[in-house]
């Protein structure tokens, strides 16, 4: 399983790109959200908040030659272009999603192949993207907030 994270500027500028992989299977959503686990911090999430908070990941966008050569097989075969192309894509949905209902969080946005589109958009129109496999809504939610209190402290 893995989670592909982009922060664009207001113009759709890519800013940041981060791809978490987890060796953790993915799970049913239903039984991950009946269990009521203690907090999101048990998710798949967890190791991608973690890398972006300075820890080291594989597959990050400033990586060197070892980091590129482990990112060129992504999630289901697909090499880094064409996530980029799916994230870019989806941008358009995201504008459109944002007009009809004024909300940050756009959850499950749109599905293209086994990848589910999620943004959130800031007040100041960063958008937050993120490709992932399985559905987890306030696991996700939590995640972008927390990426958004991050990303808040660095740009102050």
């Amino acid at each position: 399983m893995s989670h592909h994270l982009f922060l664009l500027s207001p113009s759709d500028t890519p800013l940041y790109q981060l791809t978490h992989h987890s060796n953790r299977p993915a799970t049913a959503t239903a039984s991950a959200l009946s269990s009521n686990l203690p907090s999101w911090s048990t998710s798949a999430f967890a190791g991608t908040v973690a890398a972006l908070s300075g820890a080291t990941s594989i597959g990050s966008s400033s990586g060197g030659q070892n980091a590129a050569s482990k990112t060129t097989g992504v999630g289901g075969g697909q090499d880094r272009h064409v996530v980029q192309m799916i994230a870019h894509a989806s941008l358009d949905v995201i504008e459109e999603t944002m007009k009809l209902n004024g909300t940050m969080y756009l959850k499950s946005l749109e599905k293209f192949n086994e990848w589910t589109v999620s943004a959130f958009v800031t007040p100041g129109n960063m958008k937050f993207v993120l490709l992932h496999e399985s559905r987890n809504d306030d696991g996700i939610k939590s995640f972008f907030t927390d990426v958004w209190e991050s990303y808040i402290k660095v740009s102050t």
